[in-house]
């Protein structure tokens, strides 16, 4: 009688409708110098070997903004790794980028850019299923007191919360 194989765990599956999402770079620097007054998600439309810098997460949204051109949303300054494997047909990594967004959407954010002092920033890149998607921010850059005035909100709330656990 042949020994009895044991089954392989399958990994476990995600709910039907919810795609798997994985966050693969944060703009935290965005947060503190804007405040945030709307959030949009479009998908980026990359080569090849984009995608798969961007799914090992070498890929650099600090001095990222977004423009409307034409009836089209553009991403420009992010910086993608280049794929080592790709030898010379690879791909530019600061080029701009096609954002893909319902014209609707294009037309709004672009509209609401046009005012003085905003700006459209990139928060994070993250893998929504098998594609590719930025989460875009209509910001208002902040003042050097603003800052200061959002660091010490947060020291103190970190005091605060410090300070409850040692009751509890």
């Amino acid at each position: 009688m042949p020994p009895k194989r044991k089954k392989k765990k399958q990994p476990e599956q995600q709910k039907p409708g919810r795609p798997h999402i994985r966050t693969v770079a944060d703009n935290r620097r965005a947060r503190f110098d804007y405040d945030i007054l709307d959030r949009i998600e479009a998908g980026i439309a990359l080569t090849g070997t984009e995608i798969k810098s961007v799914r090992d997460a070498r890929v650099n949204i600090r001095d990222a903004y977004a423009q409307a051109r034409s009836g089209e949303m553009w991403l420009h300054n992010m910086h993608v790794a280049a794929w080592t494997s790709a030898g010379p047909w690879g791909h530019e990594p600061t080029r701009s980028r096609k954002l893909l967004m319902h014209s609707g959407e294009i037309e709004r954010f672009s509209r609401a850019a046009g005012q003085r002092g905003l700006t459209i920033v990139p928060l994070r890149i993250y893998i929504k299923g098998h594609h590719a998607k930025v989460e875009l921010a209509l910001a208002k850059g902040r003042r050097r007191y603003d800052k200061r005035q959002a660091i010490m909100r947060r020291e103190s709330d970190r005091e605060i919360a410090r300070a409850l656990r040692r009751e509890a």
